[in-house]
């Protein structure tokens, strides 16, 4: 049994807020900010008894991120090689990995390694550490990804993001931390679909793993169906329609690279993408430029990036979400189904909500849920940490027009 060579007091009230689990705590939630390292191990207090162990960052406004509740628990080699194993074993628990080698090893608060994130990719490992007070454990989560992991082929670490939001559009360079330099795009299986994911430079860790089941529900959805992508990155949505049998596909994203990584997804897959479109432009300028064409759509699909990368941009995020949708809703056929996506960690699943029935209220459109998604089990999600609940993901099909003097359904357009 030991205890950590620091004790930080809490502001009064804050030590139920941690029993309870949330694995936070503010710089303002501290009697005094302390001048100390960058990965100092802490112990919690409120009024000298102990609440929680975590490690400490000076450069985050979340001063501390929680590791252990258990006062015995040391935050060694040991802890972290047994929290790692654990990530794995869940992970084959819970996951049909029968025609998918990618998926999410650790994920953060989720899995009791605040700021830790790995994905695996058909036997390489990325790293990816979201606090400048990890980068000292860094060593030790390598050592235990190598005891975890059955036939890892090496690890790839992506720059550390020592800022507070979550940006998908964050990029780095990526590098060898361990074993076989992974190629500079690596070939995955998901659910049965192959991809090339470039780990040294591509957004995130290289590919956007929480929506390998939502990309799968694209296929069985899009056939037959004409389908807009928006915002459309490598192509994992489109390449699921194609496979589905859409009719067309129209892939946009305002990242060339991405749209030529996308085209190679295609070719990977055996389909023709000569036989589809795609464009490198921003979407809310061809969403407009389609609307003056009376171009329209059965399918449309809309994964922007984060919207909201901070607390104050949450109103604009939610204007902006219903500015989006409102425009994609005007290009959607009658009985079309509209699948619209957020990734905002501060934008809630009833706010998001909101922002669609704003958007179909403008749009003079009447729609109906048919599916709600949020992130897969490799994903998971603490129910005291409502701020891991990130991913809503909302299947809709237009069912008319709200305007008691539109003779049809299509009479708005």
């Amino acid at each position: 049994m030991s205890s950590a060579l620091i004790r930080l007091e809490l502001k009064p009230g804050l030590g139920r807020h941690l029993k309870a689990g949330h694995p936070w705590v503010f710089k303002r939630g501290l009697e005094q900010v302390p001048r100390i390292p960058a990965g100092s191990v802490v112990d919690l207090t409120e009024g000298g008894r102990f609440m929680a162990r975590g490690y400490y960052d000076p450069l985050s406004a979340i001063a501390v991120r929680v590791l252990t509740r258990d006062p015995g628990e040391v935050i060694d080699a040991a802890f972290f090689a047994r929290r790692v194993k654990e990530c794995w074993d869940a992970r084959h628990a819970l996951i049909d990995l029968t025609d998918t080698d990618s998926f999410r090893v650790v994920h953060g608060e989720g899995d009791g390694l605040p700021g830790v994130v790995v994905d695996h990719y058909a036997g390489w490992a990325v790293m990816k550490l979201y606090s400048a007070g990890l980068t000292p454990y860094r060593p030790l989560l390598v050592e235990a990804l190598k005891a975890a992991i059955p036939g890892l082929k090496g690890i790839v670490g992506r720059d550390e993001v020592v800022r507070d939001d979550d940006a998908d559009d964050a990029r780095g360079t990526g590098k060898i931390l361990w074993g076989t330099p992974a190629p500079e795009t690596i070939p995955i299986l998901e659910r049965g679909t192959r991809f090339l994911v470039d780990v040294y430079r591509g957004q995130k860790t290289g590919f956007f793993l929480d929506q390998r089941e939502n990309r799968a529900l694209i296929k069985r959805l899009a056939k037959g169906h004409d389908v807009l992508n928006c915002f459309c990155f490598s192509g994992g949505f489109s390449v699921n329609a194609a496979l589905g049998g859409a009719k067309s596909i129209f892939s946009v994203d305002q990242d060339e690279d991405a749209i030529a990584l996308a085209r190679e997804n295609f070719t990977l897959n055996g389909i023709d993408p000569s036989r589809f479109d795609f464009l490198a432009a921003d979407v809310f300028t061809l969403l407009d430029s389609f609307k003056q064409e009376g171009r329209t759509f059965d399918l449309i699909v809309l994964d922007p990036p984060a919207f909201a990368k901070s607390q104050k941009d949450v109103q604009a995020a939610l204007d902006g979400y219903a500015s989006l949708n409102r425009q994609a809703l005007r290009l959607l056929r009658p009985g079309g189904l509209l699948v619209t996506s957020s990734c905002s960690a501060r934008i809630t699943p009833d706010a998001f909500l909101g922002a669609i029935k704003e958007a179909a209220f403008n749009a003079d459109t009447e729609l109906a849920l048919v599916e709600e998604r949020y992130q897969p089990p490799d994903h998971p999600i603490r129910l005291q940490f409502p701020e891991g609940r990130y991913l809503k993901f909302l299947v809709l099909r237009e069912v008319g027009s709200w305007s008691p003097k539109a003779s049809s359904s299509n009479a708005r357009r």
